[in-house]
């Protein structure tokens, strides 16, 4: 039995994009610092932030960012549930279109948006510290990536070994 495959935390050599909702900036602001403290952590010197209104728009520009090159989309974002039925709309929606996106196209696309039904929860879960989700989604999509990468080498090297 081989040995469990994990992807290292290490960006050098990825091109990451951001997908960050202003919608709920307080909470957003709070996300985006905690993925880009992981990405400088990582070394990741090949980072594009893009800014939009809100969390659906996001599938179509994490589709385009996929598209033109980047490892790994990380999308940040908060909906939380109001008076109306829009949250479960937009919450389903979103998370639906940012996996879509993934498996057509191959590219992680980390979850970095918050669905909950407490603006203080929302905040709780943006503050600086380990536990931001901004952190964790960094985290993700940096290692998701190198893994996909260490995977198709180890893939190749098999075939490889498997010809001679």
């Amino acid at each position: 039995m081989n040995a469990p495959v994990r992807g290292e935390l290490d960006a050098t050599e990825l091109r990451i994009g951001v997908v960050r909702s202003l919608f709920n900036q307080p909470v957003t602001d709070g996300l985006l610092r905690g993925a880009v403290e992981v990405l400088e952590e990582a070394g990741a010197g090949d980072v594009t932030i893009i800014d939009i209104e809100g969390a659906f728009e996001a599938p179509v520009v994490a589709r385009r960012l996929a598209s033109e090159g980047c490892d790994a989309v990380i999308a940040l974002g908060a909906v939380i549930e109001g008076e109306t039925d829009h949250y479960e709309h937009i919450a389903g929606r979103t998370s639906e279109g940012l996996m879509r996106v993934m498996l057509d196209t191959g590219v992680p696309i980390a979850f970095g948006i918050l669905t909950v039904t407490d603006p203080d929860h929302a905040l709780a879960r943006s503050a600086p510290g380990e536990k931001n989700k901004g952190r964790e989604a960094a985290n993700a999509a940096i290692r998701t990536a190198n893994l996909l990468k260490k995977n198709q080498e180890l893939r190749i090297k098999s075939q490889d070994s498997g010809s001679s």
